[in-house]
């Protein structure tokens, strides 16, 4: 047996002990909870500053142009639903006439409001801006800012009975006591 220890000794005798990593305690998750009430509300800090919603670099579209969009793992048969105005419009937003600063902050409390009404389903006007210089400017910018709030689920161009080209469907994310509320409702129908 000796024999074989001595094996052994000489085997390892060129190797270092490696330094161990450090033991998670439960401190550590205080810290990851930490964690993420920092990107939460980072987030939040996000949704309010107008900085993302840029005055900047937009694509121009055409006052006739349709506008789509559709976030990643949002239903099909949801989306052909919004595309053809099949949801009840919650909520409305007329930004005929506004300036960019200001329709863009319209937006920004717009949404906010829809999302503590508990609002899924809205209508925004930015026109079709056949009168504009450049032409459908508003609208190119209502277009590229929509999707980038977090909220908004899903964006079209409305049916030609809520304004056509001219207006957007929006789609919102359900609140947390939204979906509080659904899965007691299902879990209810499942039992």
């Amino acid at each position: 047996m000796s024999d074989e220890f001595d094996l052994f000794q000489q085997e390892v005798a060129g190797i270092k002990p490696l330094k161990q990593d450090a033991v998670v305690s439960a401190g550590d998750s205080l810290n990851e909870a930490a964690k993420k009430a920092r990107q939460q509300a980072a987030a939040e800090h996000l949704a309010t500053s107008q900085d993302y919603l840029s005055l900047e670099n937009v694509t121009l579209l055409h006052p006739d142009d349709v506008v789509s969009f559709k976030k990643s793992g949002l239903q099909q048969g949801v989306f052909k639903k919004l595309r053809l105005g099949k949801y009840e419009i919650q909520a409305k937003l007329d930004l005929h006439k506004f300036r960019l600063e200001k329709a863009r902050s319209e937006i920004i409390s717009f949404i906010k409001q829809c999302q503590k009404l508990n609002i899924r389903s809205a209508l925004i006007i930015p026109g079709k801006g056949h009168n504009s210089d450049p032409p459908a400017l508003l609208k190119s910018y209502v277009s590229q800012w929509l999707p980038q709030i977090d909220a908004v689920l899903a964006i079209h161009s409305a049916q030609t009975m809520h304004g056509g080209t001219g207006a957007i469907y929006v789609l919102l994310k359900k609140s947390e006591l939204q979906k509080l509320d659904n899965r007691e409702r299902h879990a209810r129908r499942l039992a």
